[in-house]
């Protein structure tokens, strides 16, 4: 074949590849095919254009002629096997299905694309094709832990009561501690986000301190009363409850949603209870956080204001923390729970550890 190919483009072609192929967010494929027309167009030989493009001859005689056949669309559009062809057989999607789910041999956990590939004998990217299909991930790994509290079914039925249907004349509070908040200051200043690139933060920091936020939210407005403390103790958890107690209407009740950690059942903290008759306390099952709802703020908190940032010190981290809370109360709306207690509970129950 010959060596060297006639591409002639017009302006608008030209500034079209042009644009593709600076555009680092796009595809690689897309940006070689895109240079390779260009550096046609400027009369480099075939062997030029594979060699500065990265790929081989054949492939830039393919991209020439998909360009004088279909353009720049012809481009960025990829040929497929006619409609309704399956690219394997039914028996080889069932044995690479099987041989995902099934325990690898030697001293591996999982099986990886290639291990599969090796073993059914198709390519890498016909495994990868039929995971996506089947939606199968065998990459990544979750985490889970099932409550074992044997009240579980009656404190579900309690809490979720209280979201979904809360009493009247009354206040319904979801409250927590999001404990040793870390004031941490990066020893260089971040790089900003650009065109292909992510924003940039350094691995190191220095630590100074860290401080405990107190909160509490309000089910049916969905604001937030938050306190940064110096500790996480019962006293500190008092001196919080007298805050949420000021800030309440008189008048109402007050129904608190808590977790199950020891500073919320301290003794002082029950006769702290015991002299202030509006207020009960409900308790979530244990190992069950998903489901007191501030854990939901203190979520976005993290990922909206903490995690990016490099705090000088605890005042400046507390100052970053109080105006958050004063933004999220601007706009609050009240939170909405969808999920019934008793679809909880036959979730929970289907689990293949209910029979443990």
């Amino acid at each position: 074949m010959a060596q060297t190919v006639c591409v002639l483009l017009d302006p608008t072609d030209a500034a079209r590849l042009a644009a593709i192929a600076s555009d680092l967010s796009r595809p690689l494929k897309h940006i070689q095919r895109a240079r390779i027309v260009l550096l046609s167009a400027e009369r480099l030989s075939v062997p030029d254009v594979a060699r500065r493009t990265g790929v081989s001859r054949p492939a830039v005689w393919r991209w020439q002629r998909r360009y004088a056949e279909a353009g720049v669309e012809g481009l960025l559009r990829d040929k497929t096997l006619p409609p309704g062809t399956p690219p394997h057989s039914a028996e080889t999607v069932a044995e690479v299905l099987a041989l995902t789910r099934s325990e690898p041999s030697g001293e591996v956990t999982h099986w990886t694309g290639r291990a599969v590939a090796r073993a059914v004998g198709i390519s890498l990217r016909a495994v990868q094709r039929i995971w996506d299909a089947h939606r199968l991930q065998p990459h990544r790994v979750r985490t889970f832990k099932r409550s074992r509290d044997t009240a579980f079914a009656a404190k579900v039925e309690d809490v979720v009561g209280l979201y979904m249907a809360p009493p009247a004349h009354a206040v319904v509070l979801s409250i927590d501690e999001k404990s040793q908040i870390q004031a941490l200051e990066r020893t260089r200043p971040d790089r900003p986000l650009a065109p292909g690139q992510p924003a940039a933060q350094t691995h190191d920091y220095t630590r100074h301190g860290t401080t405990t936020l107190f909160a509490a939210l309000d089910v049916l407005a969905g604001t937030v009363l938050g306190r940064c403390m110096q500790r996480h103790r019962n006293s500190e958890f008092i001196r919080f409850l007298n805050a949420v107690e000021a800030a309440v209407p008189s008048g109402k009740a007050i129904h608190a949603i808590l977790d199950n950690v020891a500073t919320h059942k301290h003794p002082k903290v029950r006769a702290w209870l015991a002299r202030h008759p509006r207020w009960t306390f409900h308790f979530t099952p244990t190992s069950t956080s998903w489901l007191n709802a501030v854990g939901g703020f203190f979520s976005t908190l993290t990922r909206r204001r903490l995690r990016r940032g490099s705090f000088t010190d605890v005042v400046d981290l507390q100052a970053a923390i109080n105006p958050y809370i004063a933004e999220h109360n601007r706009r609050a709306r009240p939170f909405v729970w969808t999920k019934p207690a008793t679809d909880i509970i036959a979730a929970v129950s289907r689990s293949p550890e209910s029979s443990v």
